[in-house]
């Protein structure tokens, strides 16, 4: 206890997390650039609600606008510092934290997408940690509101994987992993990059096609275009992957090897895909939007570029064309700048070789 934290950008992850540690005791100051979310945490506190099994809490919480982040300069410096931005607002929301960072403070990436390499540009290698949180389904509905589509994953699975950049277990990656392990369960990994990895692919499988297609992740299991589609991308991106040497994790409960083989057209590999991701189905809201899904909705910039795009650029590094992703991540984008409107048949219509 007594460490000073910061949780920079309140939203799903960052206000499921960090109402937690609240909770649990810690001290947390949030920052977040939403008006209407800050001042409603200021004054009614964080609310945390569960689909599945799990009672809701409410917390009082600090709350501070972007704007108000220079009354840090005041207080004792920020020991532990999680960025919990989208991947375009990492620079910018690393630069106004490590001010004010302790000389032995360090910055977490609490984020979808591989962003350490932005957030050490800033404040160097030495002071960049990494954290994943699997298969979470959480969202922020309203202002001071922070939705989780399942219930707690547990001892089932484990939700968040904290680890060291150079992948040794360090007293800093055990202090990340005690203060996430307040919202539910958690390790420290040695294999942070391949843990990243697997994460972008189980991301690129489902956040565009919710984008494009306007359909929550229930309604995309369903159509067999749409689920062949999503295994394709996720084909892509696992051979990336491979190709860069990750040492890659479960992807949604299924070896990586058994993904890319029914993306690439192994019918039994694609019967034991659809089995269990049915499975998994079961355990979440059926109404439950992938992130990407719910910013184009609220009319949000999308992770796009992170994603499905970035598997396209590091796949041309190695030699490797995907398709798939380099067609979604257009389509996107396009649907993005309202050139088209949200609609399945971007998908179920396509024709690719």
């Amino acid at each position: 206890m007594g460490r000073k934290i910061a949780i920079v950008g309140a939203g799903a992850v960052g206000g499921y997390a960090g109402a937690h540690m609240v909770q649990a005791g810690e001290d947390v100051t949030f920052i977040d650039p939403w008006p209407e979310h800050v001042e409603h945490m200021r004054k009614h506190g964080l609310r945390v609600t569960h689909a599945r099994d799990v009672a809701e809490f409410s917390v009082p919480v600090r709350a501070l606008h972007v704007t108000d982040a220079q009354q840090l300069a005041k207080e004792t410096p920020v020991d532990i510092a999680f960025v919990c931005m989208k991947s375009y607002d990492t620079a910018w929301a690393t630069t106004l934290i490590q001010q004010y960072l302790a000389p032995d403070g360090y910055v977490v990436s609490l984020q979808n997408c591989m962003n350490e390499e932005t957030i050490a540009g800033i404040v160097g290698w030495g002071k960049t940690l990494g954290c994943i949180a699997s298969s979470i389904t959480v969202n922020l509905p309203e202002p001071g509101h922070i939705h989780r589509g399942a219930g707690k994953g547990g001892a089932a699975h484990t939700v968040f994987r904290a680890g060291e950049v150079h992948g040794r277990i360090t007293q800093r990656a055990e202090e990340i992993c005690r203060l996430v392990g307040y919202a539910d369960s958690a390790k420290v990994t040695g294999n942070l990059w391949g843990e990243r990895w697997s994460k972008l692919v189980a991301n690129v499988m489902g956040n565009g096609l919710s984008a494009c297609t306007g359909l929550t992740g229930g309604a995309m299991l369903e159509s067999e275009p749409i689920r062949r589609f999503s295994t394709r991308l996720g084909s892509e991106a696992i051979r990336v992957g491979q190709a860069h040497g990750y040492q890659l994790e479960e992807i949604l409960h299924l070896a990586p090897e058994m993904i890319a083989r029914a993306g690439e057209g192994d019918e039994a590999a694609m019967g034991v895909c659809d089995e269990q991701r049915f499975k998994d189905g079961r355990r979440t809201s059926s109404e439950q939007r992938p992130s990407m899904g719910q910013d184009m909705q609220k009319g949000r910039r999308t992770e796009i570029e992170f994603l499905n795009g970035f598997v396209v650029r590091e796949g041309e590094k190695v030699g490797l064309s995907c398709s798939a992703n380099a067609v979604l991540t257009d389509i996107v984008k396009r649907v993005e700048r309202s050139e088209l409107s949200p609609d399945p048949r971007h998908i179920t219509e396509l024709r690719l070789n």
